[in-house]
C-alpha cells in the first residue's frame, strides 16, 4: 500500500492537484516556476473582514464554528493570493475538544481553569474522542472545496509548548512551574507530555485525513530550553506527534522561535521541512542543517511597517539566502502582527511571485 492510498480517495493530494502546487513542490525540495509564499497568522488579526466577522464572538468559539473557521481560513487567500491556506484554529483547540477547561483571555492568551501541577490534576485530564473533531473536519471540507489546487496546511502546537500552558495556567515569562516538574518529577512530566502528544497527534492526523495537504508543528516556547533539555524533555514528544502523520504523503514542517541551537534536533524529531525565525539567516540555517532540508521563512515581522524600500530589500535578501537551501517557501519569521497594513502583505506576495 502506498502512502497516497492511505488518504481518502477524494483527498486534494489525490484529485485536486495540490501535490504539484508550488508549495508542496518546494516542500519536497524542488524549485517550482512560482516561488511560494504564505504567512503565519495570515488568517485573522490584520484583516478588517476578519474583525468584522468575529465581532462579538470568542476566539475559541470562532474556531469551532465550521462556516466561520472556513471563511476566516479563506480570507487571506482571496485577498493576498498566497500559495497556501493555513487552517484557522488555535494550538489549545485540541485541549478544548478533549474537555479541558481553557479559554483565550483578551490581552493575555490561553488561560486554564485549573493548572496541571500534580498527579491528581493530571489524572483528571480526559482523552480526546475522535468524534469531537467533527467541527474541524467539517470546516476543512468547506475550505478545500473552495481552494481547489491551492493546498491547505493543518497545524498543531508541540507538546512542550502546550504542556507549558497547562502547567503554568497561562502564558509565562520564566516557565518556573514547567521547569520544576521537568526536573523534579520526570514521571509526571512524561505522562503529561505523552497525553498532550496523543491529543495533538489525533488532532493533526484528523486535519490531514479531512483534506490538509501539509502540516506544521509549532513549538513556540522551545527556545526557552537548552539543547540538552530539548533533546531529553521535549523532542521525544514532538517526535510522537509527527509520527502520527509520518505514514501519510504530507510534508511535515517544524517551527519554533529563538531555536537556532535546536534546529537540527527539531528536524530530527521527524520534520521534512524546517521553519526558521527571523533571528537566523536562512543560509546559516541551511549550513547548520547540512544543506539537505527545505526551509521556510523568514521575513522579519518587525519590518512590515518599515518604508517599502527597506522592506522590499529585506524580502529580496531573504529570497537570496533561501536559494542556498534545497527548497524554500517564503514566510515570516513569526506571525503577522495585528496592526499590519494588509496592503503591505499583498505587496510582499506580489514581489515574491515576481522574482520567480
Amino acid at each position: 500500500m502506498t502512502q497516497a492510498t492511505l488518504l481518502p480517495a477524494q483527498h486534494p493530494l489525490n484529485v485536486a492537484g495540490t501535490a504539484e502546487s508550488p508549495l508542496i513542490r518546494a516542500y519536497r525540495g524542488e524549485r517550482p516556476a512560482t516561488r511560494p509564499i504564505w504567512m503565519m497568522r495570515q488568517a485573522g488579526r490584520s484583516l478588517p473582514e476578519y474583525r468584522a466577522l468575529r465581532e462579538g464572538v470568542a476566539m475559541l468559539d470562532s474556531c469551532l464554528r465550521p462556516e466561520m473557521a472556513a471563511e476566516i481560513t479563506l480570507q487571506p487567500v482571496r485577498r493576498h493570493k498566497v500559495d497556501a491556506a493555513i487552517f484557522f484554529s488555535d494550538i489549545v483547540v485540541p485541549l478544548k475538544l478533549a474537555g479541558v477547561d481553557v479559554e483565550i483571555a483578551a490581552g493575555i492568551g490561553p488561560v486554564m481553569g485549573t493548572p496541571v501541577r500534580s498527579r491528581t490534576e493530571f489524572s483528571a485530564l480526559p482523552e480526546l474522542d475522535e468524534s469531537s473533531l467533527a467541527p474541524i473536519t467539517e470546516a476543512i471540507g468547506i475550505v478545500t472545496d473552495e481552494l481547489g489546487s491551492t493546498p491547505l496546511i493543518g497545524f498543531c502546537g508541540a507538546p512542550f509548548t502546550l504542556a507549558s500552558y497547562l502547567i503554568e495556567g497561562r502564558p509565562s515569562r520564566d516557565y518556573a512551574f514547567t521547569k520544576a516538574m521537568m526536573r523534579e518529577d520526570p514521571e509526571l512530566w512524561n505522562d503529561l507530555l505523552s497525553w498532550v502528544a496523543r491529543t495533538t497527534g489525533t488532532f493533526l492526523r484528523g486535519q490531514v485525513m479531512a483534506g490538509a495537504s501539509a502540516v506544521q508543528l509549532f513549538d513556540s516556547w522551545a527556545g526557552a530550553l537548552t539543547l540538552d533539555e530539548y533533546v531529553s524533555f521535549a523532542r521525544p514528544y514532538s517526535a510522537a506527534v509527527l509520527d502520527r502523520v509520518s505514514d501519510l504523503p504530507v510534508p511535515r514542517v517544524h517551527f519554533g522561535t529563538r531555536t537556532q541551537n535546536l534546529l537540527v534536533a527539531m528536524r530530527d524529531a521527524g520534520a521534512t521541512v524546517m521553519g526558521v525565525d527571523q533571528y537566523t539567516p536562512l543560509d546559516l540555517a541551511n549550513t547548520l542543517l547540512g544543506g539537505t532540508t527545505p526551509l521556510q521563512g523568514n521575513i522579519d515581522p518587525d519590518l512590515l511597517d518599515a518604508p517599502w524600500s527597506i522592506l522590499s530589500a529585506h524580502v529580496l535578501d531573504v529570497i537570496e539566502r533561501g536559494e542556498s537551501a534545497p527548497g524554500h517557501v517564503v514566510n515570516l519569521g513569526h506571525g503577522v502582527p495585528p496592526e499590519t497594513d494588509p496592503d503591505v502583505l499583498t505587496r510582499i506576495v506580489e514581489l515574491v511571485h515576481s522574482t520567480s
